[in-house]
């Protein structure tokens, strides 16, 4: 059948131009990920600096320590407190890094756009072996096939971890992570193997 459009050379741009923004896509989901999973960790690493601080003997905040210790002539207990400055430094950093990251919505974002991804890359995982059966009247079996095939199936295992990881499920997080880190080592093969399948469809395609 005569496909029209679909199997001329603007259609059969379509999939690698959309899996190149899916795969720009993928990328930044990574990083928000990522971001994401650093901001929820820094509690624990800020309660932990927190318990080696000396006490404040009542003071709100370390300088109020210090200065009460001062004003007191304690010497003795102004070095210990004079010595935990660059320990409230760093948790003043950590502190200040996390309200960063929590102002950018970061859970909710890298949600969003994992969800797009999944969707967009698999729509065109598929619409790619289409058009070329609509252009040959069959398909090229590959390493460009079957690396699409795996990725599909890494994003699907990564889906299927969110419900459990909702629940606080560690090891479901850990299969996501890996699934995602694996699927873009394979995507970004997948544009190697790509590269000269779209050289050879620019050369034998009209416009439209």
């Amino acid at each position: 059948p005569d496909w029209g459009i679909f199997e001329g050379r603007t259609g059969s741009l379509l999939h690698p131009v959309i899996m190149g923004g899916t795969f720009l896509l993928s990328c930044s989901a990574a990083v928000k990920g990522f971001q994401y999973r650093r901001q929820r960790t820094m509690g624990t690493e800020i309660s932990a600096l927190k318990s080696t601080l000396p006490s404040l003997n009542g003071a709100s905040t370390l300088s109020a320590a210090i200065a009460d210790a001062e004003a007191g002539e304690d010497s003795a207990l102004a070095a210990q407190l004079r010595a935990a400055i660059p320990i409230q430094n760093e948790i003043d950093a950590l502190v200040a890094e996390r309200k960063e990251l929590s102002s950018k919505n970061l859970r909710d974002s890298h949600f969003s756009q994992g969800a797009l991804l999944a969707f967009l890359g698999t729509a065109f995982a598929i619409e790619g072996p289409l058009n070329t059966y609509a252009r040959a009247g069959k398909l090229f079996p590959g390493p460009h096939l079957y690396a699409g095939a795996g990725l599909v199936v890494l994003w699907a295992a990564a889906a299927a971890c969110v419900p459990a990881m909702q629940k606080g499920n560690d090891t479901a997080r850990s299969i996501h992570i890996a699934a995602n880190v694996s699927g873009m080592g394979i995507f970004a093969w997948q544009i190697l193997t790509g590269w000269p399948i779209l050289q050879k469809v620019v050369q034998l395609t009209k416009w439209p």
